[in-house]
């Protein structure tokens, strides 16, 4: 369907009226600068900080030129001129030039503000000024993502495309807004223009990764962008402009709890924390909110929510302490188990001296080999902890990963422990050899640990799979990169799952729930896929079934400096 737009419509007129353009570039600028104080405060501990100063800067000096531009426009009721209008145009071109600096410059998806920026500064702007503000523009995001970036040296791309484009539509709006001053006609084409432009604008704020929606003081929606609604498992849009709080606290009680106190009794929320239940699975997201008000009343009140889930992030930050927390435990007890382990030699061959000393009586020969016996026994667990500490790439070379798995999948089915009712089955990528760079036996062990460890836990007429891949089997949780190509494998059982309150503690040295279990074999896993500069994760499901799946570099640094 095809829309005509009339010289003489009133829509088009209200948006060629200068005060009433004006008004609409204010708004626009403090939403624009709003949203970049929230981002920065909400993500300030895990971003660059000279961003997050850019960002705190940009807000507090729009809020400043906004409430001036406002005051001298509005209160007073000053005509803009053509100096104050360059002055609005100017200000808006550094403002998005900060926002495009503070999201990765070339690559930032915010750049096609440039064009809202100059298209509506040629309708403000005399004719020949919107082609200075085009200029502007493109000089300012020249200098930022090839000057501030320091990549002098060699230029993208992307970054003439986006120089091309921004002075394409400069020029198209300088012609459009020409036409119109001096005839009134082509109103439609540069209408149809800013639509263009807005809905990019709106496809930008659409598929940012942080959920979004605004409800008014009675808790009715009046916002809301598909991330949340993918967030929060609830079609929210579908229920704009009806009351959603009690609908949001059914997955989320603490957001919904946080929006209702900020649109009621305007208290804000910064950097906080909730927990979404869905039908699908419970995560955390990160949380902030945020009210506006008309007057001092409260009258039209709204309070807005941005969330984002962090489940990735606390995974992070469970790995990066559990490492800490294992490095810790083993250079202490390493230097326990020496200070232990040579005075209980002295002791279980002194107590060996005496038993065979021909005065000894019957008990005490029988408390002499009890004293032996266990003294063996501490010495062997010593010696199992000594090699735990010392799990380090005594050799690099390059080994199959293929092979190796298939040895370990092989022995796991071999072993004492096994029902004969379970299977081991080893899957292999085509091509059969799955090369890297690392020490043989401590992959071996790694593998043969987890397969052991799943043909224990399954029940009868179960199968353990033991799976190797080139690559990861599953996307990286963000924030997780590794330089170079990366091998997998993974360790699948079907036995009872792993109970929450256990998972924590499951790589933990001598934790085990096992009848008789020294509490080193996942230990000895993590250390030894630690020591290659791999990830260990860990998926168990609600109905059962545990899955170990290793992230491994396919060179070792180490290697590569030799």
């Amino acid at each position: 369907m095809r829309f005509a737009i009339r010289p003489s419509d009133p829509a088009l007129k209200a948006i060629l009226d200068p005060k009433r353009l004006l008004r609409w570039v204010l708004i626009g600028r403090l939403c624009l600068a709003t949203a970049i104080f929230i981002a920065a405060v909400s993500t300030w501990t895990n971003s660059d900080s000279g961003n997050t100063l850019v960002a705190l800067v940009a807000f507090a000096v729009s809020i400043m030129v906004t409430i001036g531009a406002f005051a001298y426009s509005e209160i007073y009721g000053r005509e803009p001129g053509p100096t104050f209008l360059y002055l609005q145009a100017i200000f808006d071109l550094l403002l998005v030039t900060a926002v495009i600096h503070i999201t990765n410059g070339s690559t930032s998806p915010f750049s096609a503000l440039y064009i809202l920026v100059i298209a509506t500064a040629s309708l403000l702007v005399p004719s020949s000024g919107g082609l200075l503000i085009a200029a502007l523009g493109i000089t300012l995001y020249f200098a930022d993502v090839v000057v501030l970036n320091g990549s002098m040296a060699r230029i993208e791309p992307s970054v003439w495309m986006q120089v091309i484009i921004i002075a394409l539509v400069a020029l198209a709006v300088r012609f459009l807004s020409v036409r119109l001053r001096e005839s009134g006609e082509g109103k439609d084409l540069l209408v149809a223009a800013l639509e263009q432009t807005r809905h990019q604008a709106e496809d930008i704020l659409k598929n940012i990764r942080s959920g979004v929606f605004t409800v008014d003081a009675e808790g009715r929606l009046i916002y809301a962008n598909p991330t949340a609604e993918h967030l929060l498992g609830i079609h929210l849009i579908a229920h704009t402009g009806t009351p959603v709080l009690d609908l949001i606290g059914a997955v989320a009680p603490d957001l919904a709890h946080a929006v209702r106190r900020a649109a009621e009794s305007k208290v804000r929320t910064i950097r906080g924390e909730c927990t979404v239940h869905t039908q699908v699975r419970r995560f955390p997201v990160g949380l902030t909110t945020t009210y506006t008000e008309q007057d001092e009343t409260g009258a039209g009140r709204t309070a807005t929510a941005i969330f984002q889930d962090i489940s990735d992030a606390k995974t992070l930050d469970m790995m990066r302490l559990r490492t800490e927390r294992l490095e810790g435990i083993a250079e202490l007890s390493a230097s326990l188990a020496h200070e232990i382990k040579n005075p209980l030699a002295s002791i279980r061959s002194s107590v060996e001296q005496i038993s065979r000393m021909p005065a000894v009586s019957d008990d005490q020969r029988t408390l002499t080999q009890l004293v032996m016996r266990e003294s063996d026994r501490l010495s062997r667990l010593l010696t199992e902890f000594l090699d735990y500490a010392r799990v380090h790439v005594a050799k690099t070379e390059s080994v199959d990963l293929s092979k190796i798995a298939r040895d370990a999948a092989s022995l796991a089915a071999a072993h004492p422990d096994r029902d004969d009712s379970i299977r081991v089955t080893c899957v292999i990528p085509e091509g059969d050899s799955v090369s890297i760079e690392g020490d043989e036996d401590l992959l071996h062990r790694a593998v043969f640990n987890l397969a052991l460890n799943a043909v224990q836990a399954s029940p009868q007429h179960a199968e353990v799979r033991v799976e190797v891949a080139r690559g990861s089997f599953d996307p990286l949780p963000a924030g997780i990169a590794f330089e170079g190509e990366t091998v997998s494998f993974r360790v699948t059982d079907a036995g009872s799952g792993i109970p929450a309150g256990i998972r924590e503690r499951m790589f933990d040295p001598f934790f085990t729930t096992k009848q008789g279990g020294s509490g080193l074999g996942l230990a000895v896993v993590h250390r030894a896929i630690e020591a290659h500069r791999g990830l260990v994760f860990v998926d168990s499901g609600q109905l059962g079934g545990t899955r170990f799946t290793v992230i491994l570099p396919t060179a070792q640094p180490l290697a590569r400096s030799a």
